[in-house]
Formats: structure tokens, sequence, C-alpha cells
């Protein structure tokens, strides 16, 4: 019965998935369409036709989910800058987050619920419990974690960056030629990195000032390396310093960051080892070397109360 009732738990969620990824799919491509006909009355009927559907929505993606489910509305004000500084920029990201966070709370108790029911209904409540708090804190910390390996993944890519742009710029290509240049060589070996550039040249191509395009890296990633750098080339554009200049005094200076960050956690890896070890490794070496010395003084005791 408790089988039978977890596989129509685990069968019901993931129809749930499923229709949600094809809805957000559709509504996606829908939106897609409408940004690339525009808005006029013949391009409304044009997407109207290739849509198969009677009339077409100009509101964004996000925007029509938040009607459709207001709860969701607080997610978007709170987890917005974390998905964006964890990678998942999309317009739905919130909305998804929303979603999972919601299956998680309900899913994981229900088979706890499930699970315990055998032993009573205090132990089943108290299970559950536990499983709820689990629940709630699990979305959080799985986010938290992406958010810093992906700005581990920046700041280990950034002096790279930097020493590529130092030879493109003396080589005499401009800046943002340098910037696209080196976001298509580094997209495959530090995605996050490549992406963030390529994002700034296309906000530059797109008529948005080189100012606001470099602040937005750290707004997108919330390294703060990322922002003295952006100051950085803010100022020595202003000024009409050598941009070289900057570039390898930063990749320096963010190279040395990088090995002092190496060394710390080389430091700290005998404090972290100290818990397993505790935990682990000391209780196991205890019963093998004092077991048998334990079970002949056990023995020895009892011939003397015999």
């Amino acid at each position: 019965m408790t089988f039978t009732l977890l596989f129509l738990v685990a069968l019901f969620i993931g129809a749930l998935g499923v229709a949600g990824v094809a809805w957000v799919a559709g509504e996606r491509r829908e939106e897609i369409v409408t940004r690339t006909l525009g808005g006029t009355d013949r391009e409304r009927g044009r997407r109207s036709a290739l849509l198969g559907r009677e009339g077409a929505r100009k509101e964004p993606l996000f925007d029509r989910m938040v009607k459709r489910f207001p709860a969701f509305k607080l997610s978007e004000s709170k987890f917005q800058e974390k998905l964006i500084h964890a990678g998942f920029d999309g317009a739905a990201a919130p909305f998804v987050y929303a979603a999972a966070r919601v299956a998680v709370l309900v899913t994981i108790p229900m088979v706890a619920l499930a699970w315990g029911a055998k032993r009573g209904p205090a132990e089943a409540v108290l299970i559950a419990s536990l499983w709820l708090v689990v629940a709630w804190i699990l979305p959080r910390a799985l986010l938290e974690r992406s958010i810093r390996h992906r700005q581990e993944r920046v700041r280990r890519a950034l002096p790279d960056a930097l020493d590529l742009l130092v030879v493109c710029v003396e080589a005499g290509i401009s800046l943002d030629a340098a910037i696209l240049r080196v976001a298509r060589e580094m997209a495959f070996t530090y995605e996050d990195l490549g992406r963030e550039l390529l994002t700034v040249n296309r906000k530059t191509n797109a008529g948005i000032t080189r100012e606001e395009a470099l602040r937005g890296l750290f707004v997108r990633t919330g390294v703060e390396e990322l922002r003295a750098l952006a100051s950085s080339l803010i100022q020595c554009e202003k000024w009409g310093t050598s941009i070289s200049k900057v570039l390898r005094v930063s990749a320096a200076t963010f190279r040395r960051r990088r090995r002092q960050y190496a060394e710390k956690q080389v430091a700290m890896a005998p404090v972290k080892m100290t818990i397993p070890l505790v935990s682990m490794i000391l209780p196991a070496l205890f019963i093998i070397i004092l077991g048998p010395a334990m079970l002949q003084v056990i023995a020895s005791l009892r011939g003397l109360g015999q």
C-alpha cells in the first residue's frame, strides 16, 4: 500500500513537471514570435496564423504567469537577484524556482508521512515535520551553493581573460572587439565569464553605454573583482590613460588573489578533516584497538563472578 501511494505521488509530480515544461516552452515560443513580428495589426494576424491561436498577447512571459499565479510574485522580488547571480536570468526563472519550492515542500513531507505511517501517528507526524524543515531549507541551500560555485568559476577565469584582453588591446584591437574575441575564445573553457562578456558586447552593440554594460557585470554575477575592474576601465576611458596597463595590473592582482585563495583552502583542509576524523575514523580505531581487551576484561569478570 505504501509503495503504491509513493508511486502515485511520484507519477503525479512527474506529470505536473512535464506539463509545466511543455507550457513554458509554448509560452516562450509565442513570446519569440511576438518579438520577431512586431505589433501592427497585419503582423498580429501573421503571428496568430503562425501560432495557431486567435489573437496574441504582448505581455512578457513572466507577467502573464504572475497574473495567473499571483502567489509567485513574492518569489520574483525576493529571489530574482540571487537567481541572476546563479546564472538563471530567464524571464521564467523566478516562477520555475517558486514552483520547484512548492513541489519540494509538498512532495517530501508526503513521502515521509507515508513512510512513517507504519510506526504510528505520532512518529509519522514527527518525521514529516523534520522533513518539512529540510524541504524548506533545501532549495535555498542549493541556490546559494550554485551562486557560490558560479562566482568561484568567474574569479578563477578572470586573470586568464584579462591576459587575453591585454594581448588583443596591445595588438591594436579596440576594447569592444577585444571583449568579443575573448568571449568567443573562452566560451568552451570558461563558459560563465564568456557568456557575461558576450552580454557586454551585445549591450554595447544595442546602444547601451560601455559604462552601464561594464557595471552590469557585477550586477549579474555579484563578484566584487568585476566591480573593481569595471570602475578601473571606466576611469581609464574618462581620463584617457592606457587600457593595457590597467588590464595588466588587474590581471596580476587577481592572479595573486587566486593564489592566496588556493593557499587558504589548502591551510583549511586539516581543520575540515577534523570532523570526519573524530566522528568516523577514531570510533572504528578505538573498537579495533580496545575491542579485544574489553572482551577479555568482560570474560574475566564473568569468571570471577562464577
